[in-house]
């Protein structure tokens, strides 16, 4: 089933440089927990929670919950111009300083969901 997602209101979200972070780590990532985000941009987790409701009261992303915890991912039924206008965004920036330093401090942080942490 594709998401019905307008090209302004899909441009809209990503004009949020909070959510736009989110959005690539979640391309590199796959999938990840609230508290790999919260760690990653070093912000709090309710400002993190504000957002990704918008995200998936949108479409953009999907959730899946495991206990306590939150995980997200990019939409699989993203309409494809979403998707490509995605990727084409993380090749564009994948290499500028903000974007490099929230990858390399997630990849950093101890105890991430795949140690158990957050499950």
């Amino acid at each position: 089933m594709t998401v019905e997602l307008t090209p302004q209101k899909f441009l809209k979200l990503l004009s949020d440089s909070t959510r736009l972070r989110c959005l690539m780590l979640l391309l590199q990532q796959d999938e990840l927990c609230v508290c790999e985000l919260t760690y990653a941009l070093d912000t709090i987790q309710p400002k993190i929670s504000r957002h990704f409701a918008t995200l998936r009261q949108n479409g953009v992303v999907s959730d899946r919950r495991s206990g306590q915890w939150i995980h997200y991912r990019i939409n699989p039924d993203l309409p494809d111009w979403s998707r490509e206008l995605l990727q084409a965004t993380l090749s564009g920036i994948k290499d500028q300083k903000q974007f490099k330093t929230d990858l390399k401090k997630l990849r950093g942080m101890s105890g991430r969901p795949d140690k158990r942490v957050c499950n």
